[in-house]
């Protein structure tokens, strides 16, 4: 009997989004601003007779994937999770890869230093952390900084799995996300599709 637990995200985004982000890493209504971006592009076509995954299924095992480490990523882990095949596992996280490539300034940008929902950001910082944290929105809980050499004392402490010498950006205290000020927030609050919209219809397939 299989019962993948990827069929779960329709109702994770209307009942219960916490669940959602935990498995994707994005509201439900980031993944829907995602998804009307890439679906139209020629990756999720092709002139064979096999069907493709929808493509809110393979954004889905993408942010999945991108969104945790270790074992957790792995296909095997991922088939497991989305009731697929491996092969497609790696072809769905290959192809939104590329979709997402092709539209890297419309998904990543850093705003002006003038930008007030940068300084609202900012200031939600320093209240919820400290003063001295105020301008490091552009760093998340556990992001790696790269020493210049290897540390004298407990050296291979530091030792990462990227092969570098790195300290952990490690934040205290409330949980906070300043990513919901930030303008590519605003632009998925005002996309015109409603939120879920394309949820609901995972079940269906489509010709690649």
């Amino acid at each position: 009997m299989r019962a993948p637990q990827i069929q779960l995200l329709p109702a994770f985004a209307d009942h219960r989004p916490d669940l959602f982000r935990k498995k994707l890493r994005v509201n439900p209504d980031t993944f829907d601003f995602i998804l009307d971006r890439i679906s139209g592009h020629p990756i999720f076509q092709n002139n064979s007779p096999n069907r493709q995954l929808p493509v809110a299924l393979q954004l889905a095992i993408f942010l999945n994937r991108v969104g945790h480490y270790g074992n957790a990523i792995s296909p095997e882990d991922v088939r497991q999770w989305a009731g697929v095949s491996v092969g497609s596992v790696i072809n769905c996280t290959n192809r939104v890869m590329i979709a997402l490539l092709d539209l890297h300034d419309d998904f990543i940008f850093f705003p002006g230093a003038d930008d007030s929902k940068l300084a609202k950001a900012r200031e939600f910082i320093e209240v919820r952390t400290c003063a001295a944290w105020r301008n490091g929105v552009f760093a998340a809980n556990g992001s790696a900084v790269k020493l210049m050499m290897k540390p004298s004392l407990y050296g291979e402490t530091f030792y990462d799995r990227k092969c570098n010498y790195s300290l952990n950006c490690q934040v205290g205290g409330q949980q906070i996300d300043p990513m919901g000020d930030l303008p590519v927030a605003a632009a998925r609050r005002d996309a015109s599709q409603p939120p879920n919209r394309r949820l609901q219809a995972w079940t269906s397939r489509q010709h690649s």
